[in-house]
């Protein structure tokens, strides 16, 4: 699960973005202040920082300013009333990686965090999606097979794997699931997931002796061994 501080000192701001964060599994620390913000990020991990910068205290300028001294990488999206291309040169002047400005679309923001996700994911190199528990994807083939048993997957299938496989052992949700395999295009009226997720688990689970894809009540699926979620 992406661990994100949300740096925002508007209430109704912050419960509006910690609520859709949370809806889409993110996990999120809230701070109003600048100084408070630093100090959460100097004592905790985080994938990405949203921050505002009006504060009451230092500026989300001096807070990007601080971390970059600090050497700390974290992905910083500015999220503005100040929306002047001089406001937003400063920010990523400052260290910022992407300025997004208020008022702003939910889906916009959760686009913008979603890309930058990718690009650390990228750049870090540290996430090895094709080989897990016997699964092995082999992409310029565009196959995957288990085991040593070719699973022979349509493209859509495979697609679902691939993000199983990149998001493995997270409990993710239809809207994330659907999002990811079929670009904003579902209707979510249907079942259509749920419909795929069995046409996967047909050909990745059956036949085998240990489940790998498994229904996490009241959230969505997992790709795990041994989970106890089913």
């Amino acid at each position: 699960m992406n661990k994100v501080l949300l740096v925002e000192d508007d209430p109704r701001v912050a419960s509006f973005i910690l609520r859709g964060l949370e809806e889409h599994l993110y996990q999120v620390k809230a701070v109003s202040k600048g100084f408070d913000a630093i100090n959460a990020v100097t004592e905790n991990d985080f994938d990405i920082i949203i921050l505002d910068i009006m504060l009451p205290d230092i500026t989300g300028f001096e807070v990007c300013e601080v971390l970059r001294n600090r050497k700390i990488i974290v992905p910083i999206l500015i999220l503005s009333a100040l929306d002047t291309p001089q406001e937003k040169i400063k920010g990523l002047q400052a260290g910022a990686d992407d300025y997004l400005a208020k008022p702003f679309l939910f889906e916009e923001l959760l686009a913008r965090i979603n890309a930058q996700l990718r690009r650390a994911e990228f750049s870090s190199g540290i996430i090895d999606f094709q080989s897990y528990s016997g699964i092995e994807i082999n992409m310029k083939e565009q196959s995957a097979s288990r085991d040593g048993k070719e699973l022979n997957l349509s493209s859509r299938e495979l697609k679902l794997l691939i993000f199983f496989m990149k998001n493995r052992e997270k409990a993710l949700s239809r809207i994330a699931i659907a999002e990811a395999v079929w670009n904003l295009d579902l209707d979510m009226n249907t079942n259509t997931v749920d419909v795929y997720i069995n046409y996967l688990r047909n050909k990745v689970d059956k036949n085998f002796s240990e489940p790998l894809i498994h229904t996490v009540k009241g959230t969505g699926y997992m790709l795990k061994k041994k989970s106890h979620e089913s």
